[in-house]
């Protein structure tokens, strides 16, 4: 045993690990000690609100600690993103970005944060399909081929709200038009909720929205769904034609929606976080609302998650150059 160490090094070198070991331990499991805030970057009520509110709830109930939604929107969600890219990297702050974020910096001539340099990407947690939805006073007695007809006829004269310049309302509809060679006016609102509380009021004719914050309104009779993006029908709206039905095989649009924690977040926190969501949106009761709504749970994390949003990068940045779409 003289070889370098002798038996009593050996001896107190296994306890001093042993000792750390357990401390990490217990750093690990005390997270959350306090409650963690979740930065959402578009107003209350839009498609982000949706899955954060309920995954919220399960999060307080199966750590003990309050994940605390806290609100930022404006400029389709870049506000919310710088905010929640400056904010402290304690591991008490998180953001639940969107698809929207994968588009911003094609649209945007300047953010004031890097998605990919500033945030690190946790896990995905929901992915629904956008719609197409019409105000049911208006056009409640149309089908989309009807529907579509209108559109052709009067080009200009109908508009789509969107959650604001840059979003994916906004290139959902603009590579609607371009598939569909139909012209439709862009109305962007600060969020997908004031946006759908105009279309139910009257003051704009349709959206091109995720089918999640969309789904109680269309079940409430309040909104008329007339197409699914993708080939196949949504079970949770078997009576909607999909976008292959109706003649457009190639409008495939997903909204997505994640969590990220600011650059530089404890690791053990980020680990923790990955963990305590996941279990939340695995609940029976995050799993009946995400059902409701017509959403799957993607549970990609780490590595797996920061791929795909490269490549939603990539590809949402070919679309804004195809159909040269602007902010308003």
């Amino acid at each position: 045993m003289q070889q370098g160490l002798n038996r009593r090094d050996v001896l107190r070198a296994a306890m001093v690990g042993a000792t750390l070991y357990s401390t990490m331990g217990h750093a690990q499991s005390s997270w959350p000690s306090k409650p963690v805030t979740m930065i959402v970057p578009f107003p209350a009520g839009g498609g982000t609100d949706a899955f954060a509110r309920p995954m919220a709830a399960q999060f307080a109930k199966l750590s003990g600690k309050a994940l605390v939604i806290d609100n930022r929107g404006g400029a389709g969600g870049t506000l919310g993103a710088g905010i929640a890219a400056k904010a402290t990297p304690d591991g008490y702050t998180l953001f639940m970005g969107a698809v929207h974020h994968t588009i911003a910096p094609s649209m945007y001539p300047r953010l004031d944060y890097d998605l990919e340099r500033d945030l690190v990407p946790l896990i995905q947690v929901a992915s629904v399909p956008q719609v197409l939805v019409v105000n049911a006073k208006k056009f409640g007695n149309l089908d989309f081929k009807a529907f579509l007809e209108q559109v052709k006829s009067s080009p200009g004269k109908l508009n789509y709200g969107s959650a604001g310049g840059g979003t994916s309302h906004h290139l959902a509809g603009e590579l609607f038009k371009l598939q569909s060679k139909t012209f439709i006016t862009h109305i962007p609102y600060r969020g997908a909720g004031p946006a759908l509380n105009d279309l139910i009021a009257g003051n704009v004719d349709m959206m091109f929205d995720g089918l999640g914050s969309s789904a109680a309104h269309i079940k409430g009779g309040r909104i008329k769904a007339l197409m699914v993006s993708g080939n196949k029908r949504n079970p949770a709206f078997p009576d909607v034609p999909s976008a292959a039905e109706v003649g457009l095989p190639d409008y495939n649009v997903t909204t997505w929606y994640g969590v990220w924690a600011p650059k530089g977040s404890p690791a053990d926190a980020q680990a923790r976080a990955i963990e305590e969501i996941r279990k939340a949106a695995q609940t029976d009761e995050a799993k009946a609302v995400w059902a409701s709504q017509g959403a799957d749970f993607p549970n990609l994390t780490g590595a797996q998650f920061d791929g795909f949003i490269k490549a939603e990068l990539k590809k949402w940045a070919q679309v804004v150059k195809a159909s040269g779409a602007k902010l308003d």
